[in-house]
Formats: structure tokens, C-alpha cells, sequence
């Protein structure tokens, strides 16, 4: 499994009691979508190891308590703190104005009158606002990702279109005149 076919989980955290268990913290906005997972991916040394789920129930919200298939202690050792994948065709088709991340990555940003505001060339999620990054005219754009501002996304056209408050582009494109 190639980690281009896959998306980001998680992380397996710490140990869980004395029985070869591990704590999965999961990375997603729906953690109900993982209570029958079956294997996952776990990251070591650059290269994507198939680990088999025994059993597993909930720790958290969002962390699950994972026992092994022919769990051992090497096992365990081997998984803490490593980064958790799964393949890109587990994840259900999204229509409409839904999209992940990982799949947006290239489109285009317009603005109602159709205006093109920059390129995605990646998405921040790691902060309270949630923004495309965008490229335009070689300089970056930040467009925060707001529900409501999405009008469409066209994945054959590969854009989406969004109703912007006026001047937020001028923000990046216009130097100001302290710049000046």
C-alpha cells in the first residue's frame, strides 16, 4: 500500500493496561465511521505495515482501544506513537458541497461573478479556522473555509465557488501603502 492511496487516521498514543493493548487517537470529525475497522496501516520506517484488528472498542470520543491479531509486546512497541492510515477507497463518495480535503487539492477557488481566486495548493487544518491556501498570480491567498460561503463544488471542472466578503483577495494581491 502506497501512502498516496491513503488518508490519515490517526495515531496510535500509548499502551492501554497489560493485555497488549493500544490507544488509536483518531484524527476525523465522524470517529462513529471506525467502529468496525478491521486492519489499519501503521507507519514504520517510511513504508505502510498492515496491522489486524482482534477487537477494539472506545476509549474516547475519539480514541479507540485496540487489541492486536497475534499481538506481542515487539508488536506494540513497534506501533506507539506511529501514524495510522487507511486506503482512500474506504472512505464513502461525498456529492454535493461536501468534499475532503485530500480530494480538492488542485481545483480551482472562483468567486460568485466567477473570478478566479488562486489554485489550492493545500488545506490548513490545524487551526480553530479551518482555510484553503491558495496560489494567485505567484502570491498565497488564505480563504477561510466557511460552509456557507460555498455555492458549488464541481469536481468534473475541478472548482469551487464561493461567495467572498469584498476585498478579502486584496488582502494578499494589494500592497498596502505601508509597503509602499
Amino acid at each position: 500500500m502506497r501512502k498516496e492511496d491513503c488518508y490519515f487516521l490517526g495515531k496510535i498514543t500509548r499502551r492501554h493496561g497489560l493485555a497488549g493493548n493500544v490507544i488509536l487517537k483518531l484524527d476525523t470529525d465522524q470517529p462513529e465511521l471506525y467502529n468496525k475497522l478491521e486492519s489499519i496501516f501503521v507507519e514504520i520506517n517510511g513504508l505502510l505495515v498492515p496491522f489486524f484488528i482482534e477487537r477494539l472498542s472506545w476509549s474516547k470520543l475519539d480514541a479507540l482501544n485496540i487489541y492486536f491479531k497475534n499481538s506481542s509486546e515487539a508488536l506494540v512497541d513497534q506501533s506507539l506513537g506511529k501514524s495510522v492510515y487507511l486506503p482512500l477507497t474506504s472512505l464513502p463518495a461525498l456529492s454535493g458541497n461536501k468534499f475532503y480535503y485530500h480530494e480538492i487539492i488542485g481545483f480551482d477557488i472562483l468567486d460568485a461573478e466567477d473570478n478566479n481566486c488562486g489554485v489550492i495548493r493545500s488545506v490548513n487544518d490545524q487551526t480553530a479556522q479551518n482555510y484553503f491556501v491558495t496560489n494567485l498570480d505567484g502570491k498565497e491567498v488564505v480563504i477561510p473555509i466557511i460552509k456557507d460561503w460555498i455555492l458549488e463544488v464541481n469536481r468534473e471542472e475541478r472548482f469551487i465557488k464561493m461567495v467572498l466578503p469584498e476585498g478579502l483577495i486584496d488582502v494578499f494581491l494589494v500592497p498596502s501603502k505601508k509597503d509602499e
